[in-house]
């Protein structure tokens, strides 16, 4: 049995594991966005994060990033998978597709975005962000699953809350991202210092400023975020019940 941790972010996991709320939020490094929600799925243990609280309250600069992944490390999840909504800059990152970055570009400032103290520096390997075990499972449960994950890409991280100029895409795009969201990062490499393994999946919800034919529309990139969503659980399904653990 393994327990594997799963952060949520804007959209919602349509998927009954049993949920029941364990413990508090608080840990070392402040409280955390929400406390976990612990299920079960086959053999395993799931202890899901919502990001952004619960409700969704906390915008994507404002995250205790480090408190969450403390949470999870707390409860002794051996690898995260993060779900992550993007905005879509390349082709293949249309609206409602899965991607399977395997790059970051951070644009993000002022986050708390290390572990480290002034009596603890920790300089980490980060040349590969995410991790290349845990991208291969979710890249098989969705072969197993019937759904179509884009293997790789390059996830642009920017501040938030509000979304990006068609200036800032178009410089992006140069930079060679695939997609754009908020809350990739610091995530990701907070728990690279764990020595947690993690891997996101990323919904795309909208084209990028500046790619589609109007202004984007909330309301729409919601209706995507939920239609996404019915095909990531699926996808996990299948993930949770192949997991074999990283042992």
């Amino acid at each position: 049995m393994a327990r594997i941790g799963l952060i949520v972010g804007s959209g919602a996991l349509n998927r009954d594991l049993g949920w029941q709320t364990t413990g508090g939020r608080e840990t070392v490094f402040g409280e955390a966005a929400a406390p976990l929600e612990r299920g079960r799925a086959g053999a395993h243990e799931i202890f899901a994060l919502a990001r952004h609280g619960r409700p969704h309250r906390y915008a994507p600069h404002a995250v205790n990033y480090r408190a969450n992944l403390r949470l999870l490390a707390d409860a002794g999840v051996e690898a995260v998978i993060a779900l992550n909504t993007v905005g879509g800059i390349s082709d293949f990152a249309v609206t409602e597709a899965l991607l399977l970055p395997d790059q970051i570009i951070d644009y993000t400032w002022g986050r708390a975005l290390t572990f480290s103290a002034e009596d603890d520096v920790r300089h980490i390997d980060f040349s590969e962000p995410y991790d290349a075990r845990l991208r291969a499972g979710l890249l098989a449960a969705g072969q197993g699953a019937g759904v179509d994950l884009h293997d790789g890409g390059v996830m642009g991280v920017t501040q938030g809350p509000r979304l990006e100029t068609a200036a800032e895409i178009q410089r992006m795009a140069r930079d060679g991202c695939a997609m754009v969201g908020m809350t990739a990062m610091p995530e990701a490499v907070l728990a690279r210092e764990l020595g947690l393994p993690l891997a996101c999946v990323a919904m795309v919800v909208n084209p990028a400023a500046g790619l589609a034919t109007r202004v984007i529309d909330l309301e729409e990139i919601r209706q995507a975020s939920i239609n996404a969503m019915v095909r990531v659980a699926g996808l996990l399904d299948v993930f949770f019940e192949s997991y074999v653990g990283l042992d």
